[in-house]
């Protein structure tokens, strides 16, 4: 989750502390040890990830205008502009798939359940549409 093994350490012992101060908290009615051990990772985990969004926004405030590189925002822009071309490329339903993934935030079980369709339905189009993206883009824009 936090693609960063130090963080993941800082976590870890985190985790092991939390355990040592709460261990009377569990309750074993509510489930095993082991998902309770791995829930408090996944909530400091999340935490971490969230403090760090927030940094990131604060320090993207405190930019002025000034400070903004024209070329590379054009060339994200282009980029963007490319991309969204490349979608409407796409079959209806892997471009929903993959709309709802990158640009709605969903996880594919969620994206199931909204759209009414098996998990493994959204997880092939979704593979299927990328491949069939990378293959556009690379190819320049083109649909071979």
């Amino acid at each position: 989750m936090l693609r960063d093994p130090g963080a993941a350490e800082e976590i870890t012992q985190e985790v092991f502390l939390s355990v040592w101060q709460n261990a009377r908290t569990f309750d074993p009615s509510r489930g095993s040890f082991a998902a309770w051990v791995m829930s408090l990772a996944h909530h400091k985990a999340v935490d971490r990830l969230r403090r760090l969004r927030v940094r990131r926004t604060e320090a993207a405030d405190e930019t002025t205008p000034d400070a903004v590189d024209v070329v590379e925002e054009v060339v994200r822009l282009l980029e963007s502009e490319r991309v969204r071309t490349a979608l409407k490329t796409l079959p209806p339903g892997q471009r929903e798939v993959i709309v709802l993934a990158y640009y709605g935030g969903l996880t594919q079980r969620e994206i199931a359940q909204r759209l009414g369709i098996p998990l493994g339905t959204v997880k092939t189009r979704t593979r299927d549409g990328l491949l069939r993206l990378r293959t556009i883009l690379s190819a320049g824009g083109e649909e071979p």
